[in-house]
């Protein structure tokens, strides 16, 4: 069978050593994000790139390998099994290949074949088989075919016999996992999708309209066109087909399949290979190509939607800083909510600023009390419906403020889903839906990634086709991608939430609610050490989420640091040879950098633990997120309506696709910077361009205001 470890380091261009010891590490229960940071010297610096794709190809050639003896054991139960077959199936590396090479053994209901077979036609279709030769000159078809005529058996006629026979044959063929290989290239080489919209719907009455009359070759097609494709099939607006030259296809098979030179059996075999083409062989290749280039679609499509979602969630925080959300309204009014320097709700008020002139006086009055009574130094304002309203409300109030806070309008995809959840409930269990919606909205302003993740992803908008990729893979990539952020950036083990904890490396949802738990009874932890008085957290988790876990003003100035507790001694004797203490060794950065790493290497800490240590203690307790900035929207310009072509605006990028790039202007609808608008050269992949959270500059290119429909370029536009 196949030697897994060896394959892995083959297809990953990576030592046999370094597959085999990351393969442990993942089997003794370590996670990537802890691998990835704690255990360089053992997989030779293995990026968590690269231990994401080698858990993923594990797990692919570990049930290839389970299925292949399943299916091994099937057909040697059913006497079948050769030297032969087994070494083809043994080496084989694609699921799809090892079930064409299953397919003429695999149990199958009634076939025209089997029928045939039951009436005793079988010697027949090997007679025509041994006929099959360029020996033979002439055959005697019908002659053959009426020693089979048997009423009883439901044979009537010598046609009915060689049908029954070209049955038979027509099965092995389109069974054969030689050519079924090679054809299944070939569409997905040569073939193309194609695709027309339906006759009940007239020009420009769907969103499809550009699938009109539409076609692409398969290698070629993009991801989003494909999913769009498949979307318009299923809901019943497009006729969706993949196309190839059927003539060629035959000839192939005729080519494989032919060899004697007698007229009437060429004419017999080339009507038995259409049939076993069209009957058997299309119908099952073509949704296997399909179904292959779908796995693949979604693949990319997820891709984009991690890295939409990874810059998401490390969007730069405005800080830990008093902080008013307002979920704005119209008729229902603006929530507002004050939130404390640690994210604790501190009080509510509902104001009317969009109603009468007295309303808008009282709403004027209530946001300056707020602003004073809990020396608000944010704003954080939600992008929904009355957003440019009311933030240029709060803009009006705020010119009477003395050292008036920051004012931001805030991405608010989610926040009703959360304000709705369980989660939110379990906060806040007193408190309206909308109010929930409003703390959320400030929470955000002052750590994105502590609050989006109390959001199932798929809530958040950022992704392509969402809905219409595979839903498990989906979770799984994106659960992955929320743990390597949380872990990337590190997390305040005293203020925390349990659906933040419950992302750091080791720490379960039972562990994470300990943890919580914990601190209400016995305050902050002083120190990494008293983790381990957490119920249910033992030496394993902690080895797997101490370094991840900052304490601030902490008993051990480590603590602060990504440093784990394992490499403290290193530091500590480090510091002693600096001659400074554990507090001051940050201030000695141009001895660290000069530092000669020998002495201090162990069997333990290797070269590549040591570089880390000494990058950590230059910045003690830094946040690797970017600088806070924020989008300034133009006044004046609140609605589609107010849009003119030329226009030069500033934006935030929503949500970035395959073919561009969404941008939110102010005017409560995203226009799109087309992947061609991005830049005056080619540009292969928006990611490298933008991303989402990035604020940047567009000028209007085209309004079509009836179907909301904004695009914007980049291009000659001063970054």
């Amino acid at each position: 069978m196949l030697n897994i470890p060896q394959q892995l380091s083959q297809e990953l261009s990576l030592k046999r050593s370094q597959i085999e010891n990351a393969l442990a590490l993942l089997a003794e229960g370590a996670t990537v994000p802890f691998i990835a940071r704690y255990r360089k010297e053992r997989t030779g610096e293995m990026t968590e790139v690269q231990l994401r794709e080698l858990s993923d190809r594990l797990t692919y050639l570990t049930e290839l390998e389970d299925r292949k003896k399943t299916i091994l054991q099937a057909i040697a139960d059913a006497g079948k099994l050769t030297d032969e077959l087994q070494a083809k199936i043994e080496t084989c590396l694609q699921k799809n290949e090892l079930e064409d090479l299953y397919l003429p053994y695999r149990p199958k209901r009634r076939t025209r074949a089997t029928m045939a077979r039951e009436k005793g036609l079988e010697p027949l279709a090997n007679w025509l088989r041994a006929q099959n030769n360029p020996k033979t000159k002439t055959v005697a078809l019908e002659a053959e075919s009426a020693k089979y005529v048997d009423e009883n058996q439901g044979v009537n006629t010598p046609e009915e016999a060689l049908q029954g026979a070209s049955d038979i044959l027509a099965e092995g063929v389109a069974e054969n996992a030689q050519w079924r290989s090679h054809l299944r290239d070939y569409f997905l080489n040569d073939g193309m999708f194609s695709s027309q919209i339906k006759s009940e719907h007239p020009e420009g009455t769907t969103k499809f309209e550009m699938y009109r009359n539409y076609q692409i070759p398969v290698n070629k097609i993009a991801p989003h066109n494909l999913l769009a494709l498949l979307r318009g099939e299923k809901e019943k607006i497009l006729d969706f087909t993949l196309t190839f030259d059927e003539d060629w296809v035959l000839s192939f098979l005729e080519g494989k399949e032919i060899r004697t030179h007698a007229r009437s059996l060429r004419n017999f075999y080339q009507q038995m290979l259409k049939d076993a083409f069209n009957r058997l062989m299309k119908p099952s290749l073509i949704n296997a190509v399909i179904a292959e280039k779908k796995e693949w679609a979604d693949r990319e499509s997820i891709k984009t939607f991690e890295a939409n979602l990874r810059n998401l969630l490390l969007s730069a925080p405005a800080g830990m800083k008093p902080t008013l959300g307002i979920d704005p309204g119209f008729r229902t009014g603006c929530k507002v909510a004050a939130i404390g320097g640690t994210g604790q709700f501190l009080e509510y008020q509902a104001i009317f600023p969009h109603q009468s002139d007295k309303q808008r006086r009282d709403a004027e009055t209530t946001l300056k009390q707020l602003i004073e009574c809990h020396k608000i130094e944010l704003i954080a304002i939600g992008n929904g419906t009355a957003s440019r309203e009311t933030d240029r409300f709060v803009a009006d109030v705020l010119k009477g403020v003395k050292n008036p806070p920051i004012k931001v309008i805030v991405n608010e995809s989610g926040a009703s889903i959360y304000s709705a959840s369980p989660v939110a409930i379990g906060e806040f269990p007193d408190l309206d839906v909308t109010v929930r919606g409003a703390i959320s909205i400030a929470r955000r302003l002052q750590d994105p990634l502590a609050e989006l993740v109390k959001i199932d992803p798929q809530s958040i908008g950022v992704g392509q086709y969402q809905h219409d990729v595979d839903r498990k893979l989906l979770k799984q990539k994106l659960e992955e991608t929320v743990e390597s952020c949380v872990n990337y950036v590190g997390v305040d083990l005293n203020t925390a939430s349990k659906e933040l904890l419950v992302f750091v490396s080791g720490i379960t949802p039972t562990v994470a609610n300990n943890i919580v738990s914990y601190r209400h009874q016995n305050g902050a932890f002083k120190n990494r050490k008293e983790l381990l008085k957490v119920t249910k957290l033992g030496a394993k988790a902690f080895e797997q989420c101490a370094g991840f876990l900052r304490i601030r003003d902490g008993e051990n100035p480590l603590d602060n640091t990504a440093v784990h507790p394992e490499s403290y001694a290193v530091v500590k004797t480090i510091a002693a040879d600096l001659k400074v203490s554990l507090k001051e060794i940050s201030q000695a950065i141009d001895r660290l950098k000069s530092l000669n790493l020998k002495p201090y290497i162990s069997e333990t800490v290797g070269e590549f633990t040591l570089r880390d240590i000494l990058q950590e203690l230059e910045k003690p307790g830094r946040d690797p997120r970017d600088e806070f900035n924020y989008a300034t929207f133009k006044e004046g310009i609140q609605e589609i309506s107010d849009l003119r072509e030329g226009m030069e605006l500033e934006g935030i990028i929503t949500n970035v696709a395959n073919f561009g790039a969404f941008v939110d202007i102010g005017v409560h609808q995203d226009g799109l910077v087309h992947i061609s608008q991005m830049a005056d050269r080619f540009v292969a992949d928006p990611n490298q361009i933008v991303k989402v959270g990035q604020v940047i500059k567009v000028r209007v290119l085209d309004v079509q205001e009836k179907l909301k429909r904004i695009s914007l370029s980049m291009k000659g536009v001063r970054q």
